[in-house]
C-alpha cells in the first residue's frame, strides 16, 4: 500500500482468524472512519497469504461501478470475473448502496470459492438485512473513527498535553492526516463529511421533508452531550421555541441519525438490578471533530467533550456502555465486556469537596468488586479513594482498557 502506510491493527487482527471462512465479514462504522483503509490493509495480507486468489474489490463510490444497482447486477458482475481453479476474494464497499444486497451474498456464499467482505455505513440495513436472510453466517466488526494514540501517530504526534486537546478540537477521521491542523481547513473537510452523511444517507435515503428540523435537531444533540432526556422532553422543549413536532417524528429522525454512526444512543440501566429503563437516554457523537465543526468549540463545553470522549474511548475498546443508575444516583458509564465490568465517572476538575463527594460517592453506592474509575482533567490523578483510582484524561486515553 506504499510506503508511510499506518496498520490499524485493532482491526485487520479481528479479521484475520476468518480470512478464507465461508463467513461474510462486515465492517460497519460512519463514513470516513477508515473502513476502505483497513479493507485494503487485509487485501494485501491476502496478496501474501494466498498469491493466486482473485481479488475483485467493488466500491460502490467509484463511478466505474455505478452500473451496479441490485442484488442481481452485483451477482452477474461478480460471476463474470469469477477465476476458476482459485479462491475469488470479493471485497465490496458501501454495500448499502446495492438494493438487496443480501440476496446476492446469500446465493454467492453457498459457494466455496468465494471468500465475501463488505463495509456498510448504514446500521439500519446491515442489522436488518443480514440479521433476516444471513443469521448465522456474518460477524461484524465496528469501526471507530481514531484513537488518541492512533490520532498522535498519524498525525506524527507526540503524546503530550497539546496534542490531547487537538484531538478534543479536531476529532479522529483518519484522512486529517493529509491536513494541516488548522481550524478553517479541518472543518471545512468535516463539515463536507457531515453534509454527506445528512443529505446523502439520510435525507434522499429516508425521503425527509423536513431537512431544517433534522439540522436543528443535530445541533440540539450537539449542545446537549450527556445530558439525559426523551423524544419527548425534546418535543417539549420544542414545543417552548414554538416548533411543533411529534413526539414519533423525533424519534425517526434519532433514528435515521444512529442508523448512520453520527450519533451514538445510549440507554440507562439500574445497577443493582441490571434492569433497562425504557425512557431517558444521552447521545454521544462517534467524531468529536464532526461535532465541534457544527457547533462552535468552546472552552466551556469542555466537560461535554470530555465525557463524549471517555465514550468513545470505551467503544474503541469493545466494551457495551451504559449509563448507570444506583438508586437516585447517575453514573456516568457502566461497561460490559466479556463478562467484566467497568464504572467510570467524568467530571472536568475535582476542583472542589463537593465535586469530590459527588463523583467517588456515586461509585462507593456500588456494592460490587468490580473496577471503578474518576476520569478528569487534573494532572495530579493517580490516587486512590476507597479502591477507587483517579486517572488523569490523557493518560485513561493512552491506555488499553
Amino acid at each position: 500500500m506504499g510506503e508511510g502506510v499506518i496498520h490499524r491493527s485493532k482491526y485487520t487482527e479481528k479479521l484475520a482468524p476468518f480470512i478464507g471462512k465461508q463467513l461474510i465479514k462486515v465492517l460497519t462504522g460512519q463514513r470516513r472512519v477508515g473502513k476502505s483503509y483497513i479493507m485494503k490493509q487485509t487485501i494485501e495480507q491476502i496478496k501474501q497469504l494466498d498469491p493466486n486468489g482473485n481479488i475483485l474489490y467493488i466500491n460502490k463510490e467509484d463511478l466505474a461501478f455505478e452500473v451496479i444497482h441490485t442484488a442481481l447486477d452485483l451477482n452477474e458482475y461478480i460471476l463474470s470475473h469469477t477465476k476458476e481453479g482459485a479462491t475469488n476474494y470479493v471485497f465490496i464497499d458501501e454495500i448499502q448502496e446495492i438494493a438487496s444486497f443480501e440476496k446476492a451474498l446469500r446465493s454467492l456464499l453457498l459457494s466455496p470459492v468465494y471468500d465475501l467482505y463488505c463495509t456498510g455505513s448504514n446500521a439500519d440495513i446491515l442489522s436488518g438485512e443480514l440479521s433476516t436472510f444471513l443469521s448465522g453466517r456474518y460477524i461484524e466488526v465496528p469501526v471507530h473513527s481514531l484513537s488518541f494514540l492512533e490520532f498522535c501517530e498519524f498525525q506524527h504526534l507526540e503524546n503530550n498535553d497539546t496534542s490531547l486537546m487537538q484531538y478534543l478540537k479536531y476529532g479522529g477521521l483518519p484522512y486529517l492526516k493529509h491536513l494541516p491542523l488548522i481550524d478553517e481547513v479541518i472543518y471545512d473537510y468535516l463539515k463536507g463529511v457531515y453534509n454527506t452523511i445528512i443529505y446523502r444517507d439520510i435525507i434522499r435515503r429516508y425521503e425527509i421533508r423536513n431537512t431544517a428540523f433534522l439540522e436543528n435537531l443535530v445541533l440540539f444533540l450537539a449542545d446537549n452531550i450527556g445530558h439525559l432526556f426523551s423524544a419527548k422532553r425534546i418535543s417539549d422543549f420544542l414545543k417552548s421555541q414554538q416548533v411543533n413536532i411529534s413526539t414519533s417524528q423525533i424519534i425517526n429522525y434519532l433514528s435515521y441519525l444512529a442508523s448512520t454512526f453520527l450519533i451514538n444512543k445510549v440507554k440507562r440501566v439500574d445497577v443493582a438490578g441490571k434492569k433497562l429503563f425504557e425512557i431517558g437516554e444521552k447521545f454521544y457523537f462517534e467524531d468529536l471533530g464532526l461535532r465541534n465543526a457544527l457547533y462552535e468549540y468552546k472552552q466551556t463545553d469542555i466537560s461535554k467533550i470530555i465525557e463524549n470522549v471517555v465514550f468513545n474511548h470505551l467503544l474503541y475498546n469493545d466494551y457495551e456502555v451504559k449509563i448507570g443508575q444506583v438508586r437516585n444516583l447517575e453514573i456516568d458509564f457502566v461497561g460490559r465486556r466479556k463478562g467484566e465490568t467497568l464504572y467510570i465517572q467524568v467530571c472536568y476538575l475535582l476542583q472542589d469537596e463537593a465535586t469530590i463527594q459527588r463523583e467517588f460517592g456515586n461509585l462507593e453506592k456500588i456494592k460490587d468488586n468490580y473496577p471503578k474509575m474518576v476520569v478528569s482533567m487534573d494532572q495530579f490523578a493517580g490516587n486512590t479513594r476507597n479502591g477507587i483510582q483517579h486517572i488523569y484524561l490523557r493518560d485513561f486515553l493512552s491506555r488499553a482498557l
